[in-house]
């Protein structure tokens, strides 16, 4: 029902910046939720920022004020933009989208790897 691919991940020194994107295609409802998700090895997926189509945002304790989240509504895009990072974010970073309309309710992208590193 709804194709997710994301793209902006590598490798990037610990202080640097990185942008991901995540383009939606297929059956596209409104409203619906946009969010990225990171899975570091050996750890649980954790929610890292998500953004509705009406525009409210909610971030992870733990990347408050160095990212940011946005989305492009007419091109079905989220965007996350990663400032100050850190080897602690060094994960698999996945892209999601959610709605009551959407059967399944959650679709999922295949993940791009961001590792930090120096």
């Amino acid at each position: 029902q709804v194709q997710l691919v994301e793209s902006g991940g590598g490798l990037v020194q610990p202080g640097g910046s990185l942008r991901l994107s995540c383009a939606a295609s297929g059956t596209i409802f409104s409203p619906n939720t946009m969010g990225w998700y990171r899975q570091a090895p050996g750890k649980e997926r954790e929610l890292v920022a998500a953004i509705t189509s009406g525009g409210s945002i909610n971030y992870a304790d733990s990347v408050k004020g160095r990212f940011a989240i946005s989305r492009a509504n007419a091109k079905n895009t989220v965007y996350l933009q990663m400032n100050s990072l850190k080897p602690e974010d060094t994960a698999v970073y996945y892209c999601k989208t959610y709605s009551i309309y959407y059967n399944p309710r959650d679709h999922w992208g295949q993940g791009t790897q961001v590792t930090v590193s120096a």
